[in-house]
This record gives structure tokens, sequence and C-alpha cells, in this order.
């Protein structure tokens, strides 16, 4: 039957013109929507047979097969789906403008990637990537089997099939590579991309694979001698026929081997689902050899349908906070077919150690990076992702054991979840465990910490530190034992900026105990000393003061120690002691920002302690005594050094140090070495008499 020729509508001529024209590095894109469309074709056949099962009787078997012809450089896709009639062939592949056309062709202008081509509607025209010749042999249930063909030369034919075999149902597509696209005959390149973006396709995808096999047949070759010799004929004996002679031969067959045997474990019950079956998938998604922590598994329905499964592996990946680490831990499908791993907006950067798939129902299929940044339906997903991440948490936290281990992996991205997610501050904060004065071994949690408050205590203390041992024995929550008012110990330097954004705790504020401005309770007697010796010790703090000039920025009586002589506390809002020294730290900081962010110093002097007391004294007696001042820049090192401050000038430290050894020893400088030692302070130094008074 002749054919009959057909234009392309014209916004069809020029997207296959952009596409044929235009470089595209990856073009394994064209496979998927191939693969695509063929899955919707058969979800179309599966639906119509609901209703009416015959329709299935033309092709029982739902498939799709992919048959590589190397010699004939032609890449086969078969699918046993509804097919297309006459009709269809032309207004679905060429004469009417999908809405779609013009949309695509205007965003690949402005910069989109052409693996965007399905979302618009237009993917089969993506086979054009690879192939100079397209031939589709279709067969409809109601109508005959024809071949649709293009070359892409602005025009396609359409003829009745006489040459083909019957298909029964389905299409046939037929793609003449060009020469310089040959890789995707390949059977390793296939596997590849069938691999990564259409495992989870609901209907099996067979490729037709080449293997030898051997076989044993008779030898009659042996009897054929080569051109130009002369023939003996030989008379056989009957018993020598019998023996002749096997060799075994290597056969070429061609197999169809199923490349998506993983089926989509997500669109199961999870009631149907053993643990073990969990553990394989985990391991085939993220190829880690450990099994995962737990595993949550749910589908949302309503307005936005979705499935997931989300994993907490069995341990923290070495690079979880590389700066350059690709993100691919969650991977999007939508309709079971892969998009993109690295979805920045799926999941926020605190749970990036999360690993899991999540399959919409309602994204468009193939959506670009840019459109998802602006899709409501993603956020919702996303939202969705973390209250089941909570949820998953609170589960293992039901086990102590688990979640211990949960913690020791984690506990930087909780934290970095109190200090980013202002949503979910409250349910991550109850998640958060710290050593304090009153749990031993065991870290407790801000929920046990407030059940073992005492009835007149109204806030939550911690300190921050380099590490426990430090913390354990610092002057700053010397009172705050005594009075049995528990301490939690933060040394985690991520700490610090979680701290910062969870203030409160159950109406509770979190108090440093480092800083100024520590309100202790305290009844009316106590409240009434307290103002007594800060009266009483006025001289001494205002002389501290002169000596010390802008080292400080004021010198009072602390209500915070009770065996230490003093202690340096920083601002209510600048950085701590250890944050300044976290910041000193970072090797790309901006020494700008510590000028300003660096607290000022308040030096808190404790009236029970027998050095102050003594000095106390002694200003009362002389006002101008040296001893004071020498000893007072010495205390104020060592109250540098104890509250957590590095000290500028080491070597003037240390040679105040030396000086109180030799003291101690009573070793007399002879004058030689006297002026070698640089003065405690401007001034002379002071006489070692005066400096034993004090001892």
């Amino acid at each position: 039957m002749s054919s009959e020729t057909f234009s392309f509508q014209a916004e069809i001529s020029q997207l296959m013109s952009l596409i044929i024209n235009t470089f595209y590095s990856n073009k394994e894109v064209f496979l998927r929507e191939l693969v695509s469309n063929a899955s919707d074709a058969l979800d179309k056949i599966r639906y119509e047979a609901l209703t009416d099962p015959s329709k299935l009787d033309s092709q029982k078997e739902l498939y799709i097969r992919i048959t590589p012809d190397r010699e004939n450089k032609v890449l086969i896709l078969r699918d046993t789906g509804v097919g297309m009639t006459k009709a269809d062939l032309v207004n679905n592949l060429g004469t009417i403008a999908k809405s779609g056309t013009k949309a695509f062709m205007e965003a690949l202008s402005t910069g989109a990637d052409i693996s965007m081509i399905g979302q618009f509607g237009v993917g089969f025209y993506s086979a054009f990537l690879v192939a100079e010749r397209v031939q589709v042999i279709s067969k409809h249930n109601d109508d005959e089997q024809y071949i649709w063909e293009s070359a892409a030369g602005g025009s396609f034919s359409i003829t009745r099939d006489t040459v083909n075999e019957p298909l029964g149902r389905g299409s046939e597509m037929r793609l003449y590579m060009k020469e310089d696209q040959l890789e995707y005959l390949e059977e390793k390149k296939i596997k590849e991309i069938i691999k990564k973006h259409s495992e989870f396709i609901g209907y099996p995808i067979q490729l037709a694979v080449e293997k030898e096999v051997e076989k044993e047949v008779e030898d009659d070759e042996e009897e054929e001698v080569k051109e130009g010799e002369s023939k003996i004929e030989e008379i056989e004996d009957e018993d020598d026929k019998k023996e002749k002679k096997k060799k075994t031969i290597k056969e070429k067959t061609i197999e169809n081997e199923e490349l998506n045997k993983t089926k989509p474990l997500w669109t199961r019950n999870p009631e149907d689902i053993a643990n073990d079956e969990y553990a394989a998938f985990y391991k085939s998604l993220t190829n880690d050899w450990g099994d995962h922590m737990a595993v949550k598994h749910f589908a949302i329905e309503g307005q936005l349908e979705f499935r997931a499964i989300l994993y907490v592996p069995g341990r923290a990946p070495f690079d979880m906070f590389e700066t350059k680490k690709k993100r691919n831990n969650i991977k999007l499908y939508v309709r079971r077919v892969f998009i993109m791993d690295d979805c920045e907006d799926l999941i926020p950067e605190w749970l990036n150690f999360i690993k899991g798939i999540v399959d919409s129902e309602d994204l468009p299929l193939n959506i670009s990076r840019e459109m998802l940044q602006q899709n409501k339906i993603l956020k919702v997903i996303r939202k969705n992702l973390v209250k089941k991440c909570l949820e998953m948490f609170a589960e293992i936290a039901e086990d102590k054991e688990n979640f211990a281990k949960f913690y020791e992996a984690f506990s930087k991205n909780i934290k970095l979840g109190v200090h980013e997610d202002s949503q979910n501050r409250n349910k991550l904060a109850d998640l958060l465990r710290y050593h304090s004065t009153k749990s031993s071994d065991e870290m407790t949690s801000f929920k046990d910490y407030v059940t073992r408050m005492p009835e007149k205590q109204k806030n939550i203390y911690y300190i921050t530190g380099e590490s426990r041992v430090a913390v354990e024995n610092s002057p700053f929550i010397e009172v705050l034992k005594k009075k049995g008012f528990e301490v939690l110990f933060m040394v985690d330097p991520i700490d610090e900026y979680a701290v910062t954004q969870l203030k409160e705790y159950d109406g509770k504020k979190l108090i440093s105990v480092t800083k100024e401005g520590l309100e202790l309770e305290e009844d009316e007697e106590e409240k009434a000393a307290r103002e007594a010796e800060e009266k009483s010790y006025e001289g001494l703090c205002a002389q501290i003061k002169e000596i010390l000039g802008d080292k400080v920025e004021k010198v009072l009586i602390s209500n915070r120690i009770s065996e230490s002589p003093c202690v340096l506390v920083t601002g209510a809002y600048g950085w701590s002691s250890n944050m300044e020294r976290i910041m000193k730290a970072q090797a790309l900081r901006d020494s700008s920002m510590s000028s300003y962010m660096a607290s000022k110093k308040s030096l808190e002097l404790n009236p029970n302690n027998a050095i102050i007391k003594t000095l106390k004294h002694k200003v009362e007696a002389d006002k101008n005594d040296k001893t004071v001042k020498d000893l007072t820049l010495l205390m104020y090192d060592v109250a540098l050094v104890v509250s957590g401050f590095s000290i500028e000038k080491t070597d003037t430290f240390a040679d105040r140090i030396h000086r109180m050894i030799k003291l101690g020893l009573a070793i007399d400088d002879d004058e030689e070495t006297a002026s070698d030692m640089p003065a405690l302070e401007a001034e002379d130094v002071v006489e070692a008499s005066e400096m034993e008074e004090v001892d």
C-alpha cells in the first residue's frame, strides 16, 4: 500500500531542528523518555482491561523489550502497550501542536537542560538526539498495523505495514543510530542507563543479550582437505562409522534478560515487608556494606500523594560535613521513574545523613531544578520528610542502647537542626543529651534535667568549654554545686551555635554560668549578706579596676565562686570564652569580627577567699602598695587561663611565675640577673620581703 506523507507542525519542526543541531552532553535521557512512554502505553492497556479483559487477548504479556542490533546500527524498543491507530500516529507524532512544544523551546533558550523534555510532553522527539531516522511500527486493537517514519526533515510518512511480523498489539520503535552515538547499542551502556533511570518501572524491561553456548556436533570437516591437494578415498568400516569424532562448537544465542528485577519496595504495604527485605533494599540503594539503624516507610495521601522509604544509616559517613560533597542521599522518583539524586530542596542540610527514596505522583515527570525550587509540592514533601524523620528519631530514642549509638554518630546533625530549623527546634531539643554535674557517666536530656530541678530553681544552667574535664572542675560552677543546682556540660563546638538559638526549654530559660548577670535564687538573709559584702569591697574593686584599666570593663563581687579567688566573665550577649577560642581557630576567619563580637570581660572576686581578703587589707592600709599591683596582674592572668581565655603576653606571665618560684625557694637574684629580668610592671621589681608578706 502506498505511503502517505504529512508535514510536521511548524513548532515541532523547530523543536526537532533544535534537538538535531545543538550539542547536548547528556543524550542518554532519550532512553528514559522512551521507556517512560512505553510504560504509559502499558498503563493504558492495563486500565482498559479492567473493564474489558478481552482487550489483552491480542497480547497477554505486558513488557518492554530493548534489542540492540549492532550489525545494522539499530536500537529497537518494543512494548505490548495500547498501541496507536493511524489517526493516533498522525496526531500524536507530528501534526497536532503540543502545548508544551513552545514552552520547552523557550525553556531551552533560557538555559534549561535537555533532560526536561519529558516534562513538556514531547519526550518522544528526544529519540532524534541519537537517531538519524526513526520508525514506529504500531498496532492498536481497533486498527491495522502501521509504520510511522521520519528522518526529521520536516515531514513524516505513514504506511500500512505489510512487511514486518504482526505485533499483536503495542509499538516497536526502531532508532537508526547516528555514527557517533553507537555506544547506546552497547549492552553495558543500556544496562547502566536503565539501572539509573528506569530501575523501578512497574513492567519488566527486557534486554536482548547475545550469549555463547557450547554445543557438541559431529566433526564432518575432518574429511575435508585443502584445495589443490589430491583427495584420497578410503573405504570405511561399519565400526569406524559408529565412532565418528565429535567436537564442541560455540553457538551464539539471543536471550531476554530482565533488567529491573528489584521491585519498587515503597509501593507495597509496610506490614507485608520483612526486615531483611528492607535491609536488602537499603544495601542496593546505598551500596553500604553495613546495616541500617532504622527505617521509616510511609505514604502521604490527600491533596498530595507520594510514597517514601527513609533510612538512618548504621554509622555516620566520614565526609558528612564536606562542603563539596555531592548530596545524593535522597533519590527523587516521579511515578517510579528516577529524576535526580541531588535535589537540595528535598531535605534540609542537617538531615543530610538520611538515605532513601521519594516517589511522587504529583510532580511533572522530569521536572527541572529551576522549577523544583518554585514548586509548592516540593515544599510540602520536604515538610513531611522532616516530620517523619523526627518521628523515626523519637522511635529510636525509646531504646536507650540504640539511641546512644545514634547520638554518638549524628548528634552534630541534631544540634545543627536546632540552630537552623526554627519550626522543629523544640522537638529536636528533646533529643539533645549532655553530661552534667549530676548525671555521672550517663548523658541526660533536658526533660530529665527539669524533673530533677529543686523547687526554688527557676532556670536551666549550662557551661560551655573545651572538654568535660575542663568544665567539670571549672570555678564557675562552685556555688551552683553547693546549692544543688545541676549544670549541663556543653563541650561540642556546635553547642555554642545551637544554644544561641535554643533560648529556653519547657518555659525555663537556658543560662550560661560563664556570662555576667547570673542571678541565683537566694533568700532575704543571703541577699542582705551579699549586699553588705559588695559595699565593704567597693574600695578593693575600684583599685583593681584602676590597675587593670581597659583589660576589664568592671570589677565586682561574685555570687558564683566559693573557693577560687576570682574569675573573668563575659557580657551576656557577646561571645563566651569558649566561642572566642572556637572563632580564633577558624582557618578563614574574619579577624575584624573579633573586635566587636569578643565580649568585654568583667573580673568577679570571691570575698571569702584568703587572697582577696588580704589584698583588701593591703589596699585599706596603703592604696599605692606595689605588691597589690603586681599580684593583681598575676591574678588577672591566672583568671584568664582558668576562665578559658588565652594570655596574649605569655613571656611576661612566665616571668612572673618564675619569680614566684624563686621567691618560694628563697633564691636571691644577683644584680646582673636582676637587670636581665623584665619588670613585673613598668615600675621597679617588688622586693622579696614584700612578696613573702602575702604568703
